[in-house]
């Protein structure tokens, strides 16, 4: 008879967390499901084969193994009912296949997103909630299978999306990039079949192609225009204006981490900080011009206040659902302000929160070596900041430009 029983495998990600798997044991051959759940090494407890209550879900997790176990038991009975209890895994995996042919992906998408609001991480159910609607509202109140994932579904549903005419190309690479993410982690968790996977790329499959942006900084002369600009008492353009330079001053600091800069940060000349994105530490100099900023928020005598700018004041600082929901509506007020200031500056670029780090890599242009970029923006791989680079560097391309047309 197979044996089952939950394992924690021994080989980490990138976020050093373990995968939680069900280890199917039969005719002396082992199989490892996993259902894409990851823990910290410290929280298995290998003798209970369960997390251990100091994790901070626990009960759901336990409830989730429990709730894998019991299926994986099942499906096992159905094999052996089917083929005898000497049936090999290929057996096994032919039964489960065919059980996951009719696995809902809406189904698969709301319990993804239980898992990410678990987690805290708002950042991603804001962007992808709206990816999931897209697809929902094509399928007209109908569910849509792992099987009818098809190549001709998807070229049917971009087909339907463009004729809409509501989104981009961006947006639509964006719904496929997600489709195919769900995608591998159903055939993680055997809920989807790999054989039928339609992306990659082979003959007949899905390839997506990502769109190039056209990224447009402001330039040097249209950065000292906004600098020195007077809005007449009008506290909400200038605050606006304080953010969006505080940001450009410092490399293009994302409006998240801007918002989260606290007084005690700023030490003998330089802002410690660490990156919401990917929590690396950054120590950067305090400039002339930042210090000009600095002061006109700086707390009056026995005014006690956290951070640099108001937003986040007064918020507990473990409460990442509302700094997430503070940070996105004082983002949307900065970027309409920022409307009204080029209008009134007769500039006639779009100007918004990410455009800072724009015209950073604009102004940068190829007068600052990569490596050095590459601290600035804080990137992993170098790779990255010469592709982001790109965009902004334009002057061989001029150049050759003007010795055809020049003769």
């Amino acid at each position: 008879m197979a044996s089952i029983h939950a394992v924690l495998r021994k080989k980490a990600n990138k976020q050093g967390l373990y995968p939680i798997a069900i280890r199917v044991t039969q005719l002396r051959k082992t199989r490892n499901i996993l259902f894409g759940q990851y823990v910290d090494e410290k929280y298995w407890d290998e003798k209970k084969q369960c997390i251990r209550k100091s994790h901070p879900n626990s009960v759901r997790l336990n409830n989730m193994i429990s709730s894998k176990l019991a299926e994986i038991n099942s499906m096992v009975l159905e094999t052996i009912n089917k083929f005898g209890e000497d049936f090999t895994f290929e057996n096994f995996q032919s039964m489960r296949l065919k059980s996951s042919a009719n696995n809902s992906f809406f189904t698969f998408t709301d319990r993804y997103f239980k898992d990410l609001e678990d987690s805290k991480k708002f950042t991603r159910l804001d962007s992808e909630v709206p990816l999931v609607k897209k697809i929902r509202d094509m399928r007209e109140g109908r569910d849509l299978l792992f099987n009818q994932i098809t190549v001709p579904y998807i070229k049917h549903l971009v087909v339907k999306i463009k004729k809409e005419g509501k989104i981009g190309e961006r947006s639509i690479a964006n719904v496929l990039m997600f489709i195919r993410n769900m995608y591998n982690r159903a055939i993680l968790e055997n809920l989807a079949n790999r054989e039928s996977y339609p992306f990659g790329d082979g003959e007949g499959k899905i390839k997506i192609k990502i769109p190039e942006s056209i990224k447009i900084g402001l330039n040097r002369e249209e950065v000292i225009q906004l600098e020195q600009a007077s809005f007449d008492n009008k506290n909400h353009l200038n605050h606006a204006r304080n953010v969006w330079l505080f940001s450009f001053y410092l490399a293009g600091m994302r409006v998240a981490d801007v918002l989260k800069a606290k007084w005690t940060d700023f030490n003998d000349g330089r802002y410690y900080y660490r990156m919401g994105k990917n929590q690396k530490v950054v120590s950067l100099k305090i400039s002339e011009k930042l210090e000009h900023i600095l002061r006109q928020y700086k707390p009056e005598k026995g005014e006690q206040r956290t951070y640099i700018f108001p937003e986040l004041e007064h918020i507990n600082p473990k409460d990442k659902e509302e700094i997430f929901k503070r940070t996105k509506n004082a983002t949307d007020k900065f970027n309409k302000n920022l409307k009204k200031i080029v209008k009134q500056l007769e500039i006639n670029k779009k100007l918004s929160m990410h455009i800072a780090r724009h015209t950073f890599g604009n102004i940068a242009s190829d007068k600052i070596a990569p490596r050095k970029l590459q601290k600035l923006y804080r990137h992993e791989h170098l790779t990255t900041t010469t592709g982001y680079q790109a965009n902004f560097i334009h002057q061989d391309v001029d150049d050759a430009l003007d010795t055809v047309i020049s003769g």
